[in-house]
C-alpha cells in the first residue's frame, strides 16, 4: 500500500481517527491537523505539499548523518536476507550484535567494555536501573538501591524513565513513580544563578546539591547519580566547567556509582564519541541510543563498566531483565555501517574542528543581539536560544511557553524545524551541517524572531 494513492486530506482524516501522537495534546492537535512528512535528503525533510524544511533538530536528536544514506539501506537488507530476526536468549547470539558490541567497546571510555542493548533510550535507562540495583544486591548491599537525579531531567518516558527523569508535568501524569528516587537541582545558569555568582561557582553550588541529597538519604543508601552531560530535552542545559570534575569527586567519595545519559550527546554530538571523553568524566554506564544508528533503526546500547560487568560475571545468578528485540541483527547491521560513515568521513574531527566553533560563533553574531533573545549557548552541535521580552531584566513574556511555540511555528513556516522547550528554541541539527548550512538556519532563525516579536509584543 502507498501513501501516494490517498490525498493529504485523506492522510490527515486516518491520522486523526487512528493515530494517537507521543507527546500530543490530542484534542488541539484534531484541530489543527498533522504536516505529513514524505521524503528526506541530506538535511532537508518534505511534505506532502512540497515544502522544504531545513531540519535542525535531526529528526529528534538521532538523524547525524543525514537522510538519504543508501548505504544504510543496503546493510538492513543485506542482513534481512540472509538472518531478519534472532533472539540473543538461550545462548543465542548472531553475529552483527557481536561485532557491534566490540566496536563500542573500542570506542567507548577505555574501562567500558560491556553492552546491554535494547530498542530506545528510554529502555536503556530501565535497564541502567535495574542494573545498578542488582549490582548492589549482588555485592551483599542491597539497601543500597536510591538513585539521585535531577530537576528538570529527561531520561526517557517509560513509567522508570519517567521517575527518573525530572520533568513535573510528566510525574503528575505518571499517578505512582518508581520509589527511592530523588530530585535535586540541575546546572542551568540562566534562571538559577544568584545575583554576582560566577559560572565557576555556581557549577560547584549545583554539584554540592548531589552531596547533599547523598548525606541526607545516607551514602549506604546511595546506589547512582544518573545525569545528561548536557541536559537536552529539558532545553540544552551546558553545566559550568566547574560542574562535572565536583559531580564526580563526590560520586567517588561516597562510592555512589555514576551513570551517563548519552542518548544524545552520544555518536559524535559534542566532538567526541561521547561526552564523557570531551567533559573528562568516568561514568560507570553509558546509556546511548537515537545516534547509534543515526535513527534509521530503533536501537539502543547500554555500555556498562568493567566494575559492574565484573561482579554480574563473577557473582552469577540471571538476571531477570531482557527484550525480544535485545541485539537485534538487522538494527546492529545497520548501527555498524553508521558507525563506519561517522568515522570515515570525520563527522566527529568536523564537529569539533570546524562546524561546532561555527555554529557557537554564528549563533553568537547572527541571534544573541536579537531584542527578544536573552541567551544563546552551544556545546558542539547543541544550541539554546532563550526568548525573553526583557534582555535586560531577562524577563518573559506571558503565558508560559507560549512564545516558544509562537517562534516555533513560524520558523517551521519558514524552512526551518526548530523545536521549543518552554520559551527555550533549541537546535540539534545532523554532523553533515556545513557552515553554509549554519548560515542559512541563522538566517531563518532571525526571520522567524523578527516576525514573531511584533506578536509577541502585542500580547
Amino acid at each position: 500500500m502507498s501513501y501516494r494513492n490517498y490525498s493529504l486530506s485523506q492522510l490527515r482524516e486516518m491520522d486523526a481517527r487512528h493515530h494517537l501522537h507521543p507527546f500530543t495534546d490530542h484534542k488541539d492537535l484534531r484541530g489543527a491537523g498533522t504536516r505529513i512528512v514524505t521524503r528526506a535528503e541530506g538535511p532537508f525533510v518534505y511534505d506532502t505539499e512540497g515544502k522544504e524544511i531545513l531540519d535542525g533538530m535531526a529528526g529528534l536528536w538521532c538523524v547525524n548523518i543525514g537522510y538519504g544514506r543508501h548505504e544504510l539501506a543496503e546493510a538492513a537488507y543485506a542482513q534481512m536476507k540472509e538472518l531478519p530476526y534472532y533472539n540473543s536468549f538461550f545462548r543465542c547470539s548472531t553475529p552483527s550484535p557481536v561485532l557491534l558490541a566490540q566496536k563500542l567497546a573500542e570506542i567507548a571510555p577505555a574501562h567500558l567494555n560491556q553492552v546491554f542493548y535494547g530498542s530506545s533510550g528510554s529502555e536503556a535507562n530501565d535497564t541502567a536501573l535495574r542494573l545498578v540495583r542488582h549490582y548492589w544486591a549482588l555485592e551483599g548491599r542491597p539497601e543500597k538501591n536510591r538513585i539521585i537525579s535531577r530537576q528538570w531531567a529527561y531520561h526517557g518516558s517509560t513509567i522508570a524513565g519517567t521517575s527518573l527523569g525530572g520533568m513535573a508535568a510528566m510525574h503528575g501524569q505518571l499517578h505512582g513513580a518508581v520509589p527511592n528516587i530523588v530530585h535535586v537541582m540541575p546546572p542551568y545558569a540562566f534562571e538559577l544563578r544568584e545575583p554576582g555568582e560566577s559560572d565557576h561557582d555556581f557549577g560547584l553550588r549545583a554539584a554540592r546539591a548531589v552531596e547533599a541529597a547523598i548525606l541526607e538519604a545516607g551514602a549506604d543508601n546511595v546506589a547512582a547519580f544518573i545525569g545528561e552531560p548536557v541536559m537536552g530535552a529539558g532545553g540544552v542545559k551546558i553545566p559550568p566547567e566547574s560542574y562535572w570534575p565536583e559531580v564526580e569527586r563526590i560520586c567517588r567519595k561516597y562510592d555512589v556509582l555514576l551513570m551517563l545519559d548519552e542518548v544524545i550527546t552520544g555518536y559524535g554530538r559534542t566532538g567526541a564519541w561521547f561526552a564523557a571523553e570531551r567533559l573528562g568524566i568516568r561514568p560507570d554506564t553509558i546509556t546511548t541510543a537515537k545516534a547509534l544508528t543515526s535513527g534509521y533503526q530503533p536501537l539502543s546500547a547500554l555500555i556498562v563498566g568493567d566494575r559492574i560487568a565484573q561482579t554480574l560475571v563473577d557473582k552469577g545468578g540471571e538476571f531477570f531483565h531482557g527484550y525480544t528485540y535485545s541485539g537485534h541483527p538487522v538494527a546492529c547491521a545497520v548501527a555498524l555501517k553508521n558507525l563506519e560513515i561517522i568515522e570515515g568521513e570525520g563527522l566527529i574531527e568536523r564537529v569539533r574542528d570546524e562546524t561546532g566553533p561555527y555554529f557557537a560563533e554564528a549563533l553568537a553574531e547572527s541571534i544573541a543581539g536579537h531584542p527578544i533573545v536573552g541567551e544563546v549557548r552551544s556545546f558542539g552541535l547543541m544550541g539554546a536560544i532563550e526568548l525573553v521580552a526583557d534582555k535586560e531584566t531577562r524577563c518573559r513574556f506571558p503565558g508560559e511557553g507560549a512564545a516558544g511555540l509562537a517562534v516555533r511555528d513560524i520558523a517551521i513556516e519558514g524552512g526551518l524545524m526548530m523545536r521549543a522547550v518552554g520559551d527555550t528554541m533549541i537546535l540539534s541539527p545532523p554532523l553533515i551541517w556545513t557552515k553554509e548550512t549554519i548560515d542559512l538556519a541563522c538566517r531563518r532563525i532571525v526571520a522567524a524572531l523578527d516576525a514573531a516579536e511584533p506578536i509577541l509584543r502585542a500580547g
